[in-house]
């Protein structure tokens, strides 16, 4: 049977493309369910406040960067979005004198407009924004060498090498709307995935890349960095790929309540713990790699009811 059309946007695959038996089963969990659905390789964790979440999310680039040492070089790749945990890095790493110099660090992704990524002086550059919140907050005796930090562009060339001879301890991400991690978003519904998505084998081959950004998640970012102004977002991105992700040890995933709703939380959670894996859901191919965790503040979880406003 042929699988149905978007309700979001037809030309594209996203998750409302999946058998609704599936989408009914997710919205059918509640809060305490959840951790249930931890399984070898995937680990559910729920923090009660918002205080303890974001510092939890700090700690694991404190955790990746004391790993680091001259004959094995380790670090971290981070997200913007969110970007709470950033300043309580910068920090933890001031009040514990914790040298980077051996320490890397991968930016996840980041706009791109003509066929560039955008420059700092972007409104939404996502390397200014993580040099802003934590680099340049960090004691210049303690900071990390230039060479070390790592912003993706739009010649993936430098981006990629870099991932070679350094551990990533930890990839973190958050979840958008459209369910994707970085900027790994659903394809479009053309060409040889007109009647069914990229498989996953398939789709983890791709690596760091330049981009279409579904619009879900241009309407998503104007929502949640823009006050609402589609202009303002840029229609494509250079996003670290699932081979990067894949040299990763430890995929962390941050479920704040802030980005993705009560809905797109429970799905994925059931996906992954299911080892359910589809590409019109970018986040539930993570249920093929050997160590993922979710974390989720409690506060954000919601529930899944009929409520009018």
């Amino acid at each position: 049977m042929a699988r149905r059309l978007s309700k979001l946007a037809p030309d594209w695959w996203d998750y409302t493309t999946l058998d609704q038996e599936l989408l009914d089963d997710a919205a059918s969990l509640k809060a305490e369910d959840l951790p249930s659905l931890s399984r070898e390789g995937f680990r559910v964790v729920i923090y009660d406040t918002l205080e303890e979440f974001y510092l939890a999310e700090a700690l694991e680039y404190i955790e990746a960067w004391r790993q680091a040492t001259p004959d094995s070089p380790a670090g971290i790749c981070g997200p913007i979005g969110p970007t709470e945990q950033l300043p309580l890095v910068a920090r933890l790493v001031n009040a514990l004198d914790l040298n980077l110099r051996h320490a890397h660090f991968w930016g996840m992704d980041e706009w791109v407009l003509d066929g560039r990524e955008v420059p700092p002086e972007h409104p939404l550059s996502f390397a200014r924004t993580d040099r802003e919140l934590c680099f340049d907050r960090i004691r210049p005796e303690l900071a990390m060498p230039e060479e070390n930090l790592h912003f993706p562009r739009a010649d993936v060339t430098e981006y990629e090498q870099s991932w070679e001879g350094v551990r990533c301890v930890v990839m973190q991400g958050g979840q958008g709307d459209i369910k994707h991690w970085a900027f790994n978003d659903p394809v479009r519904r053309e060409g040889a995935y007109r009647d069914e998505p990229p498989s996953p084998e398939e789709y983890l081959k791709l690596g760091t890349r330049v981009v279409d950004l579904h619009p879900v998640t241009i309407m998503q970012n104007a929502r949640t960095s823009g006050s609402g102004n589609v202009s303002l977002v840029p229609t494509q991105a250079v996003t670290v790929g699932p081979v990067q992700t894949w040299k990763a040890e430890r995929v962390s995933i941050w479920h704040a309540g802030m980005h993705d709703n009560p809905f797109g939380q429970r799905l994925t959670t059931l996906m992954i713990s299911k080892r359910i894996a589809d590409s019109a859901v970018p986040m539930s191919l993570l249920s093929l790699h050997p160590n993922v965790q979710f974390n989720f503040y409690r506060g954000g979880i919601g529930v899944c009811e009929v409520e009018m406003h």
